[in-house]
């Protein structure tokens, strides 16, 4: 770290002001037609050019990749769907009689991944918001599927629907968070039967932003599926052109897909829909304990389940996930952010480039509060994706406990981070301008910069302005009663809900989907055994 050096006596300071978040202009009322790009469009669409890391040299990974070859060769994978096991064994993999299991020729293997589209776009309700995804594109999506959430001023508490639109309002706000992830938090004060119409016509509603859909069941990704056409407004034919809704797709480690994910990539893959496969493999829990064969068996499961979707559709969009972590060999429980997660996600990034395949990780931490250890496992879990390659990310603001609680103040401690990622992923400036030679030449040796032309041009717009970050003096801070990071993040979450703007929705539209949210209400939602 650069030393810091004060400038009190150049610049006055303010006696008590909190950190001010750049003030931005919400988004205008008019006919749905009618976009205006929200004010730091800088934001919207952001592309990752630095070298990528390498943690896996390139005998190393073909090591890993021919070792994951033999375990769907040799061992398979339990395939807990008799219709997938019939597209499998139509597709030319070997289906045992009588049981889940199914193996799968290395020739079989690459030959569906030969299809795979090596990137795509996934469109929002507002063109504004589509985003791309794979190449050097980096795109953010906010936490989702805690069982609980939290703030400072209410504590932990089981999901609820008042707080799931809060979260779905702050994704909303802010242009670096690009799509929401699933549900932020489970609100389980509405009945899992109908729990997902009312979501996601909250999604609808809400946001203006791609959205997701649980494959928990074939009538929610259908339902899902037209929740979001008609949030469009748009065709099925149009939609199956232009893939608007995804799905995560986890399996069951290890080396088992179950039948709600495979049915999932069914309904998704058959519609050309986004399907994102991710194995959840902790090394020494669910996978083996060194990262080398826990990424082994992740890229086995990960290649058994993109490989089905070609099977379902060729050329359907599909993304390679990533989710290998660590476990506390003492309690285990989950370690996110470690040495070995950021080693896991770089070489994520390296397989899925090998496979040119958009690359899906995660931005996590396993800290119960708003502390050093949230921000410090946040930014190493960001370096190492930064660095991967990582093209879709998905928890990136408010994941909090292992992902256990979505946080109010963590989700704002995260935009900020996501933000200063953007601004050093910015190419720098070096036209004639901006290397100053002009200024260096009014100023010469000995003077200063402050008023100089120069930086009267560009003092406002200079630098990345921090949403948290306190700048102010000792004195100056402890007269303002010591406010902490915690504290100013409490404060902005609330801050940036006041000033929320509904994104214009088509009146036709937003009657049209409450129609077929009732109506499918009438017909029980989705069967449930509670």
């Amino acid at each position: 770290m650069g030393d810091v050096i004060k400038l009190e006596s150049h610049l006055e300071q303010p006696e008590a002001e909190a950190p001010l978040e750049r003030r931005r202009r919400g988004g205008g009322r008019g006919a749905e037609r009618t976009r205006r790009a929200p004010a730091n469009a800088k934001y919207l669409n952001l592309v990752n050019t630095t070298a990528k890391s390498a943690v896996l040299s390139d005998d190393a990974l073909e090591a890993i990749h021919q070792a994951s070859l033999t375990i769907l060769e040799e061992i398979g994978m339990d395939v807990i769907l008799p219709e997938a096991r019939e597209r499998m064994k139509a597709a030319g993999a070997d289906v045992t009689p009588g049981t889940d299991r199914v193996r799968f020729d290395r020739g079989l293997i690459m030959d569906m991944m030969a299809s795979v589209p090596s990137g795509f776009t996934m469109h929002a309700r507002n063109p504004l918001r589509n985003v791309e995804i794979g190449g050097n594109n980096l795109v953010f999506a906010q936490i989702a599927s805690a069982p609980f959430v939290a703030d400072r001023d209410g504590g932990r508490r089981a999901g609820n629907q008042e707080d799931f639109r809060k979260l779905v309002k702050l994704a909303q706000s802010y242009d670096v968070i690009h799509t929401t992830g699933g549900y932020p938090v489970e609100p389980i004060d509405i009945h899992a039967s109908i729990r997902h119409l009312d979501c996601l016509s909250d999604m609808v509603k809400l946001t203006d932003k791609v959205f997701h859909v649980y494959s928990l069941g074939k009538q929610r990704n259908l339902d899902g599926i037209e929740i979001a056409r008609i949030g469009r407004g748009i065709s099925m034919e149009q939609m199956e052109r232009e893939p608007s809704l995804f799905t995560i797709i986890n399996t069951s480690s290890p080396l088992r897909l179950d039948g709600p994910m495979l049915q999932g990539i069914i309904e998704m893959s058959s519609r050309n829909q986004v399907v994102v496969v991710t194995p959840f493999t902790l090394a020494g829990a669910m996978a083996p304990v060194t990262i080398a064969g826990a990424v082994v068996q992740q890229n086995a499961e990960a290649l058994a389940g993109i490989a089905f979707t070609q099977m379902v559709r060729r050329g359907a969009p599909v993304m390679y996930g990533g989710f290998t972590s660590n476990v506390d060999m003492k309690t285990g429980a989950p370690a996110f952010g470690t040495p070995e997660y950021m080693k896991a996600v770089i070489a994520g990034g390296q397989l899925a480039r090998k496979y040119n395949i958009p690359y899906r990780t995660s931005n996590t931490n396993a800290s119960n509060t708003l502390d050093a250890q949230a921000a410090y496992e946040s930014a190493f879990s960001l370096w190492a994706l930064t660095q991967g390659g990582g093209n879709f990310i998905m928890h990136s603001a408010g994941w909090s406990e292992g992902g256990l609680t979505a946080s109010f103040e963590k989700f704002i401690l995260d935009v900020d981070m996501l933000q200063m990622v953007a601004e050093y992923l910015t190419p720098l400036d070096v036209s004639a301008d901006a290397l100053g030679l002009d200024a260096v030449r009014d100023v010469g040796p000995g003077g200063h910069f402050f008023g100089t032309p120069h930086t009267l041009a560009r003092y406002e717009t200079a630098f990345y302005s921090p949403i948290l970050s306190d700048w102010r003096n000792f004195e100056t801070w402890t007269e303002a009663g010591r406010p902490t990071t915690y504290d100013h993040a409490n404060r902005v979450f609330k801050e940036k809900l006041n000033t929320y703007e509904k994104p214009p929705l088509d009146p036709a539209i937003e009657d049209e989907l409450d129609a077929f949210v009732a109506k499918r209400k009438e017909e029980g939602g989705v069967p449930t055994d509670f």
